[in-house]
Order: C-alpha cells, then structure tokens, then sequence
C-alpha cells in the first residue's frame, strides 16, 4: 500500500461507488465512516456509477439498505452525465432511448422528447430487456444519420448468476451493423469527471478519485487532472497496477484507510475562502 495525497489540501472527493463504498449490496469497511466524514466535513462528493439503470434515488435506497444515507444530489451515474452532454449539444431535440429509468428519466429532465422517428440521437443503456426489435430500429436510425450515444463503454455487468451483457457489449454488435462507433460518456472519459466536477462547483487540482478499477476510475480521474486513489477492494488487484503505463496516486487496502485523510487534508477556512 502506497499513500502520496499529503502533499496538498483536498476541497472535494468523487468516489465510485461498486468495489470502494459497496460489494453485493453489502457495505465494504469504512464506507460509512468515510461518507460520514466527508459530511462532518463539509466536504463536496459525489458518488459515480457507470449504470444507468437506476435512477439517484434508486441508488440512495440501495445504499441505505446497505446501512448509509447518501442524498440523491450527492450520486452521479453515466445516465445523468450523457443526459447532460447532449443537452449542451443539442437542447430540446429527440432521441431514441434504449434503457431504463435512469435513463430514460434523465432525458425527459434535460428536456428531450423521447421519439422512435426522425430523432437527433440514438443512446444506449443498459437494460434488463435488450430486444431483437429496439435494436433493430436503433441500426435503421443510425444508418439513417441519428448520432449513436452509449452511456458506457463496460461489455458486462454483475449479477447473482454471474456476467451479464452489458451497454459495450449491445453497442459492439450495433457497430457491427453500422459501420459506426458510438460515443461514449461515462468512464473511462474524462468528460464524466469533469461533468461531476462542474456539478459541485469543484476543481480538478483540488480533488481526489477513489475507485477499485485501473482501466476507469484511475484513468479517467489522471485523465481529467484530478489525483487518484485505488482501492484494494474491488476489480484490480495489486499485482495488476504495474501492467499500466499510468500510476494512480496512491493504494489503498479499501477505503476506511481514507478516512483519516478526510479530515487531515481538509483545508483550513482561511485558505479555501482566500482561493475563492
């Protein structure tokens, strides 16, 4: 375990959220502690996924059970952040959506009309139900010229039974189709962390990372500026790290060990109100 975040105060935290705060619908050790903290502290978070499935409050339900309370307005998912872009590219316009409520309800709060003809947008999500029938239709519109979005780039997800196919996996086989590669949100684009960022008023040299996998959290934290922190807890392993060509910030065995930097790298009021 490495530790190299004491060199400068941290004003906010974005944390992902399967593999650092959850495992299973279980609480991993520390993750109440260390939202607790942040909260003691006055500390600007937010908590990332890249599922779109659920809705903010669908997730804070899901983390209350596993026995801590996050408010909906701490929790960013790649369904809010591809809502968010599209609406600064194109206000207003249809898309044709395949996905579920946090999706779907995503697009209808940034003003879309959700459309099966002539739309601006084809995004895909991840979804319980993929049909031979949406899928369809998503290759005659984006062959017809409809702009092909994808939350996020993950081929699969988990479940009790085991992998399930997820967004990468759908949008691989529309590719194929096509001939046209989506564009894609959530991480390991850095444009998720810079819409999370702009979310809380929060700048990136003055924020950490935290995340379990090397090739996103890692990557799209080093990507947008921010300094990072991988935890032990989840996809990569220790030994894995040195098969990068990029490094995060610090190790950590999970994430109660950063619970005590919360309060040792809060900046003192006098300098975050001089910053400002």
């Amino acid at each position: 375990m490495t530790t190299a975040l004491d060199d400068h105060p941290i004003h906010s935290w974005l944390t992902d959220m399967d593999g650092v705060l959850v495992h299973e619908q279980s609480a991993l050790p520390g993750a109440a502690d260390f939202i607790a903290a942040l909260q003691r502290f006055g500390r600007p978070f937010l908590v990332l996924t890249n599922n779109s499935i659920f809705t903010p409050r669908d997730l804070r339900a899901r983390l209350s059970r596993s026995g801590f309370d996050i408010p909906e307005e701490s929790i960013w998912t790649s369904a809010l952040a591809t809502a968010r872009f599209l609406a600064e590219q194109a206000p207003g316009s249809a898309a044709y959506v395949i996905g579920e409520a946090g999706l779907t309800s995503a697009m209808h709060d940034e003003g879309f009309i959700l459309a099966d003809t002539d739309v601006e947008f084809v995004v895909l999500g991840e979804t319980r139900t993929y049909s031979f029938e949406s899928i369809s239709r998503a290759i005659r519109l984006i062959t017809n010229g409809a702009k092909f979005i994808a939350t996020n780039p993950d081929v699969t997800g988990p479940s009790s039974e085991g992998p399930l196919p997820a967004t990468g996996s759908v949008a691989a086989m529309i590719t194929a189709a096509t001939g046209i590669n989506p564009y894609y949100i959530g991480k390991p684009n850095p444009l998720m962390m810079r819409t999370a960022l702009n979310r809380i008023g929060a700048h990136s040299e003055t924020s950490v990372m935290i995340g379990d996998r090397m090739d996103t959290d890692v990557k799209s934290g080093l990507e947008a500026g921010m300094r990072s922190v991988l935890v032990l807890t989840g996809s990569t392993s220790e030994d894995e790290i040195a098969q990068y060509p990029y490094r995060p910030t610090a190790v950590m065995d999970g994430i109660a060990d950063v619970v005590p930097l919360v309060e040792s790298l809060t900046p003192l009021e006098s300098v975050e109100l001089d910053e400002d």
